[in-house]
This record gives structure tokens, C-alpha cells and sequence, in this order.
């Protein structure tokens, strides 16, 4: 599936993709106008909520009610570089959460497949195509 990437004005990035238009803007601070995520911010938000699927998707075949269970991400970044160093996503569930899962939600958790694909990245080639 391919993606198309547009320029709507301003420093807003837009893609078309699987059906649907993900808009991007930098922060105000930076030029723009902070009407929608950053690419990098939605590069974040990706983990989270992949994340966040692949527990939903274990509660729900096991019957576990969702409605107190939530996930936190915390980012960590290199002062030197200001890359992303380190994430740790916490599962917070209730005290009735079923004990003989707990081990298992994260199991699940760890599936998500935007971590797996940091495990092992693609090689991503950019190429200049004239005309």
C-alpha cells in the first residue's frame, strides 16, 4: 500500500493513506501553526496506542472488563542528541484485575507491532524522482 504526501500550506504535512488523511503542523514555537501532532509526536503516539491495542484486544478475548485499565508512556531522551533513548509504557490496572493474567497482558503488550518494528527496523531508502 502506498502513501501519498502532501503540502497544504503553512508547515503542515498531510498523508493519504489506507483511506484516510493524517494531518501534521509544527508547534507554534517552531514556525507553525500547532494545529495538529507533529510527524515525530504521532511517531510516539503510534507506540501508545499500538500498545494499547494489544491489551485491549487480550481483555476483551479474555472478558476482563476494560474500563479501569489505562497505559502511561514515558520518554526518555539523550540531553546530547534529544533522541529517544528510552520507553517504558506502564499497564495500570485495578486490584481486582485477575492475577493469573497480569503476567500475560504484558506478554501481549510486548506484541505491539510499531515496538517490534523498532527492534528491527526497516531500511528506508529516499530517492529523487524527476518529472
Amino acid at each position: 500500500m502506498d502513501m501519498e504526501i502532501s503540502f497544504p500550506g503553512g508547515k503542515r504535512v498531510e498523508a493519504s493513506y489506507g483511506g484516510f488523511t493524517v494531518q501534521t503542523d509544527q508547534p507554534v514555537a517552531d514556525g507553525g501553526f500547532g494545529s495538529a501532532p507533529s510527524p515525530f509526536d504521532l511517531f510516539l503516539v503510534s507506540i501508545g496506542t499500538c500498545t494499547g491495542f494489544y491489551v485491549l484486544s487480550f481483555c476483551l478475548r479474555n472478558n476482563i472488563p476494560t474500563e479501569n485499565i489505562r497505559l502511561t508512556a514515558h520518554f526518555q531522551r539523550n540531553p546530547g542528541t534529544h533522541l529517544v533513548e528510552n520507553v517504558r509504557i506502564d499497564i495500570h490496572v485495578s486490584k481486582d484485575f485477575p492475577e493469573k493474567y497480569k503476567n500475560a497482558v504484558v506478554k501481549a503488550a510486548d506484541l505491539c507491532s510499531v515496538k517490534r518494528h523498532l527492534q528491527n527496523p526497516p531500511t528506508i531508502d529516499i530517492k529523487l524522482v524527476s518529472g
